[in-house]
């Protein structure tokens, strides 16, 4: 056993929720195998999340050994927690590719290969796809009365709302505790970990085990993420920020985690980051002490986008984000996959220009105000060029007569055009 505590961990960085009685005496005194269900409707995992993979990793840093239980039968169900309409199943050959691809994604995080406390992948298809419905209404449903299953929260609330509840969305908590019974039995899994909204589902096994076999089993949850101005966590206007670099890019994932706020990464920096308790307040002392430089954002950002993406696309994330506050020149520019160089410019205004124009040169004041919009007017563009105030590509346009033609194209393709010091616009040769 390690000489860390579990649950103390957990509790020091602002993660537990809630712990059944005798929980933590049992996790102190042996290595205990407990388990935390993943949703497979997508193929990737999201930032949403790393809370439970956080606390997978916890606690086999704790000695205990984790599994990691991918709801292949559950997610042709749908769980009504949290929920307030039923979601869409999915067939059988989405499920498989969406169970291989979150496994895969595991794998970055949790020790698959340590001996005694190795992770474990379980896939909850494997145990019920044989399963009946006469025989599971037998062996499971007897046990657990439909008075026990209407007084969960998840149900009153669906129960009490628009939709109503689908009988297939009200047994999900029974499917959910045989799951706890079977893991139970067949791997001596003794505790069941997840977010607070799975509270009443984890108890629906913990009641299961105890009715079925007179067994023991245990609970333990976790906080839901909150931000600090209210919005969902892990939504972007862009939708969800995933792990699979095809979905969301390495620099869209190290900018969510750069932006955030200081209220917010002061929590977070706890919660999905392994920096020691004693290094995040050292680097507290340091943020307080300049808050412009965001070091706690940097030190977020650079420990979970290392571990999801791995160091070299953490290292062009930053890069990246520099090249638009520091003096970058076209070569930088082009050094950048075309992906990153157009996230980076995602959501500033784009205008198309003739690329045979650019090979016979437009005059720069024509290529600013009738080409392109960057200036409303010719005589706007004149007096900011005069000032000063026009670069391309990061370099000062100095000469008012020198024609922007297809050498300043990056990669053939693109250019940048920047008006003061904050305002950028992508140009794109067709």
């Amino acid at each position: 056993m390690s000489t860390t505590n579990f649950a103390e961990e957990m509790r020091w960085r602002g993660m537990l929720h809630d712990v059944m009685p005798g929980t933590e005496e049992l996790l102190n005194k042996e290595m205990v195998s407990g388990y935390i269900g993943f949703d497979p409707t997508a193929d990737s995992l999201h930032v949403g999340h790393l809370m439970q993979v956080m606390t997978l990793i916890h606690f086999q840093r704790a000695g205990h050994k984790p599994y990691a239980l991918v709801g292949g039968a559950t997610g042709m169900v749908g769980d009504p927690s949290g929920k307030s309409a039923e979601r869409n199943l999915l067939n059988e050959e989405t499920l498989n590719h969406n169970v291989a691809s979150i496994h895969a994604q595991l794998e970055k995080f949790l020790n698959f290969n340590s001996g005694a406390n190795s992770a474990v992948m379980v896939n909850n298809y494997d145990w019920f796809k044989n399963f009946n419905f006469l025989a599971f209404i037998r062996d499971v449903g007897k046990h657990i009365t439909v008075n026990y299953m209407m007084a969960k929260d998840s149900v009153k609330r669906r129960l009490e709302g628009d939709n109503g509840l689908s009988f297939t969305e009200f047994t999900y908590q029974l499917v959910q505790g045989y799951d706890f019974y079977y893991l139970w039995k067949n791997h001596g899994i003794k505790i069941q970990m997840g977010g607070s909204d799975q509270w009443g589902n984890i108890v629906t096994g913990t009641e299961l085990i105890r009715r079925k076999d007179s067994g023991e089993a245990f609970a333990l949850t976790t906080q839901l993420i909150k931000k600090s101005d209210g919005t969902k966590f892990g939504k972007t206007e862009s939708g969800a920020v995933w792990l699979d670099p095809k979905k969301t890019s390495p620099y869209k994932f190290y900018q969510f985690w750069l932006n955030a706020s200081d209220d917010d990464t002061k929590n977070w920096i706890r919660i999905f980051t392994l920096l020691s308790q004693q290094e995040i307040e050292a680097i507290e002392v340091e943020h307080a002490a300049a808050p412009n430089t965001r070091a706690l954002q940097k030190a977020l950002a650079k420990d979970i986008t290392t571990r999801v993406h791995g160091e070299v696309e953490y290292n062009n994330a930053v890069e990246a984000s520099n090249i638009l506050f520091g003096n970058a020149t076209a070569e930088a520019f082009a050094q950048l996959s075309e992906e990153t160089f157009l996230d980076i410019f995602d959501g500033v205004p784009q205008f198309n220009v003739s690329k045979t124009e650019l090979e016979t040169g437009i005059s720069p004041i024509d290529f600013l105000a009738e080409k392109t919009q960057v200036f409303p007017s010719k005589s706007e563009a004149k007096k900011m060029l005069q000032g000063g105030g026009v670069s391309i590509n990061k370099q000062k346009l100095e000469n008012m007569e020198a024609p922007i033609d297809t050498s300043f194209l990056i990669n053939g393709k693109y250019l940048i055009a920047q008006k003061g010091k904050k305002n950028y616009f992508l140009i794109i040769a067709q």
